[in-house]
């Protein structure tokens, strides 16, 4: 099983006790009152065997506090996904914090920022090096591309899928849209591995038919299930981060309801990924303050106070086009507070240009700040070996510590030395040809493709999977779809 990082200090909180208390009271409120959407009679049917006031005709479901509280305690603080490799499963929960990959729609020129449409073998180098890199800890659907060359789009997550347990021996996600988890369940159970089946609300205050249909097909393959609710301050929640937090708990909260009516005790791990809107131009404003704030909130609600593991997506995309100063300005501190108040999961590696672009050198890159970052949350020891009393006495006023056992045994635990970034001197980085960080990344880049081989699928299971895939392209021509 994966490490991770273990976070060594309480996470960093920014809410008092009542003002949780007025969030979740607020958000009980808004789905007994208000109710939320659930497009699908089958599930309706379900919540009103269990207490929900529903109206069939506008298929809302008025979801009473007790039943709210009753899935919040069915919900366990932690689960394990596992991997095509079992050494690389994840258990998700407590005071412990992964990686996720991020993604993007295009393949992005890591020199130029010219975005374009992928090819089947820019996708699976793409996996390839995430599965190399050490804090790439797992992968969501739609990644690294939302689309590929010549693959239909109602094709492009099953192939995805395909190809990340092709590529990669490490945990994934599933993806809802147009039944695409009936092949997606197929191909992970045909390689042994689970899946972290997702279900997406969509805000305000709604779950489409797809997520509604997913949720019970993940859950009778005993997957653990991604929730999510992606949503703008001032467009689709509230403009201010407590009306937003009050929406989006709400959202969050009613599908573990559906959940746990439909699988009691079943592994839930809870997104957040609210944006905000750029009211000068209607654009999504990625890296702001205002959705760190939100995330860290969200945070201490759901980490200290429900208990259910939670995941970041804040991080994950910059309104920046290139690799540049913007680049790490907006994406950093949105990951840096998501590890400071609590989050299990971050999704962080090769997001550029919103939600437009993902490059595998910039995973790269990425990879030296979530070794950073997880170096910090794992705090350090206060304990005789590490206050070195005696080294200090004997260095005294006059020594140096460059010398001691202390400094020798101990230098490479108390810090982390990046691997890309530059760290030289500046007359060594003029003799070795004035690398910038891109440079060394590249280079690394080709290091990988060069010389990591993951564990391939048995010639069995490649032969099951191009058999699912042929099934599900056959389904959708049925359609008409392809």
């Amino acid at each position: 099983m994966q490490n991770g990082f273990k976070r060594k200090f309480e996470p960093l909180k920014i809410l008092t006790d009542s003002q949780i208390e007025q969030i979740h009271t607020a958000s009980l409120n808004v789905l007994d009152e208000v109710g939320f959407k659930y497009e699908s009679k089958k599930v309706l049917k379900l919540l009103e065997d269990h207490g929900c006031k529903v109206n069939y005709d506008i298929m809302i479901a008025k979801i009473p506090p007790s039943l709210v509280e009753w899935a919040i305690a069915k919900t366990p603080s932690s689960f394990m996904v596992k991997a095509r490799d079992p050494e690389k499963s994840v258990r998700f929960g407590g005071n412990t914090m992964y990686f996720f990959n991020s993604a993007g729609a295009r393949y992005v020129d890591i020199d130029t920022g010219i975005v374009s449409m992928p090819t089947l073998e820019q996708n699976n180098i793409a996996v390839l090096v995430s599965d190399d890199l050490d804090t790439v800890h797992a992968f969501p659907s739609y990644t690294p591309y939302f689309e590929i060359e010549g693959v239909p789009p109602v094709m492009s997550c099953p192939v995805s899928c395909a190809q990340r347990h092709r590529f990669s021996t490490k945990p994934s996600r599933g993806a809802q849209p147009t039944d695409s988890f009936i092949w997606e369940t197929q191909i992970a159970l045909a390689v042994g591995a689970q899946l972290m089946g997702c279900v997406e609300g969509a805000a305000p205050l709604s779950l489409a038919e797809d997520p509604c249909n997913a949720a019970f097909h993940y859950l009778d393959a005993d997957f653990p299930i991604y929730i999510a609710s992606g949503s703008i301050m001032g467009g689709s929640h509230p403009i201010t981060i407590a009306g937003a937090s009050v929406s989006h708990n709400a959202e969050l909260l009613a599908i573990i309801v559906l959940l746990q009516c439909i699988k009691p005790g079943c592994g839930v791990i809870a997104n957040n990924f609210v944006s905000a809107m750029n009211m000068t131009t209607g654009d999504l404003n990625f890296g702001t303050a205002a959705i760190a704030l939100h995330q860290m909130a969200y945070n201490q609600i759901w980490h200290s106070y429900y208990k259910i593991p939670i995941n970041n997506t804040g991080s994950a995309f910059s309104n920046a086009k290139i690799i540049d100063y913007q680049l790490g300005a907006e994406k950093l501190p949105l990951a840096m507070a998501s590890a400071l108040s609590g989050a299990n999961l971050i999704v962080l590696h090769g997001g550029v240009t919103a939600e437009l672009a993902y490059n595998p050198i910039l995973a790269i890159i990425d990879d030296d700040i979530a070794k950073t970052i997880g170096r910090i949350v794992e705090g350090f020891d206060v304990n005789d070996a590490t206050i070195g009393l005696d080294v200090i006495r004997e260095v005294g006023s006059s020594g140096t510590f460059l010398n001691t056992k202390q400094t020798r045994t101990m230098w490479k635990t108390e810090d982390y030395m990046p691997k890309i970034f530059d760290k030289t001197s500046y007359q060594e980085w003029i003799n070795t040809g004035k690398k910038t960080v891109v440079n060394k990344a590249k280079e690394r880049y080709e290091e990988i493709l060069a010389t990591h081989k993951p564990v391939p699928v048995t010639p069995e299971q490649d032969k099951e999977i191009n058999r699912i895939l042929k099934e599900a392209t056959e389904y959708y021509k049925k359609k008409g779809l392809i």
